[in-house]
């Protein structure tokens, strides 16, 4: 008995180094990757072949748009209005911002507690089934609120970076530590005018839409280099959800959003 016992144990701490050993070599990996790019361009990342899968399977065929462009093809407007819309510290953290995400927290969990008062207020309204009619048939359901409440980020360009180059979408506290290990890799690694090169020629700006020379010509029949204020100031109101807003990419709020971003422009550093 006592030996079948060690002999568990042995087996479980195998099994513990086993995967610390995987751990690790996936962190050595990523650090590999994160050095190579100090130097060369990433040929995709991993939301953008994700992406391809869907579109080509969604479509039968590959409708993508992306041209790499160097940090001094880029408009000083673009990068200054990226830069003021996503991450206003951006020139000056050391990747995360823990003030910013604290204060997302608190609005995620404030949005969870009104959808759950929301939903409590519905069943309370709910009819009753009436005694002795339509037996067996259940009562209708009051209309609901949305599943789960929308996740407000709080993520810097640097994390956001970590996340398109090598994470999935999933959102649990796994990913979300090893979107930090990777955040600090790039940060350590690469200047900040290269994550901002890099971010800026991957990051989605429609559906196949990726990168700023791409969306430039996309949007505006112009050069990532050639693009004015009100025009960098609308690419930058899109990041957060271009598929929402490349149909109408001179709605009344872009362009409302647009003209707040220009007006902060002045304020923000860039690299």
């Amino acid at each position: 008995m006592r030996h079948a016992v060690k002999a568990a144990w042995s087996a479980v701490v195998r099994l513990l180094a086993l995967m610390l050993l995987s751990a690790l070599a996936l962190q050595l990996f990523f650090v590999a990757r994160v050095g190579l790019m100090a130097v060369l361009n990433p040929q995709s990342t991993t939301f953008q072949r994700s992406e391809a899968w869907r579109i080509a399977t969604e479509r039968q065929q590959l409708l993508w748009s992306q041209e790499w462009v160097s940090y001094g093809r880029i408009s000083p407007n673009l990068k200054r209005a990226v830069i003021a819309s996503e991450d206003a510290g951006f020139s000056d953290h050391s990747g995360v911002e823990w003030d910013a995400l604290e204060k997302a927290w608190e609005r995620n969990q404030k949005a969870e507690a009104r959808i759950d008062r929301i939903n409590a207020q519905a069943d309370r309204r709910a009819p009753k089934p009436a005694v002795g009619k339509g037996v067996g048939k259940p009562a209708a359901s009051a209309p609901r609120a949305g599943g789960e409440a929308k996740v407000v980020g709080g993520s810097t360009i640097t994390q956001q970076l970590a996340k398109n180059l090598f994470l999935g979408g999933e959102r649990n506290l796994i990913r979300k530590a090893q979107e930090f290990v990777i955040t600090v890799a790039l940060e350590a690694m690469l200047s900040k005018q290269r994550i901002l090169e890099i971010y800026l020629n991957n990051v989605e700006w429609g559906e196949g839409v990726f990168g700023a020379e791409a969306a430039a010509r996309h949007y505006f029949r112009l050069g990532a280099n050639a693009l004015g204020l009100t025009q960098a100031a609308q690419l930058a109101v899109m990041l957060p959800a271009p598929k929402r807003f490349e149909k109408r990419p001179g709605s009344p709020y872009v362009i409302g959003r647009a003209a707040t971003v220009v007006a902060r422009m002045g304020a923000v550093d860039v690299p």
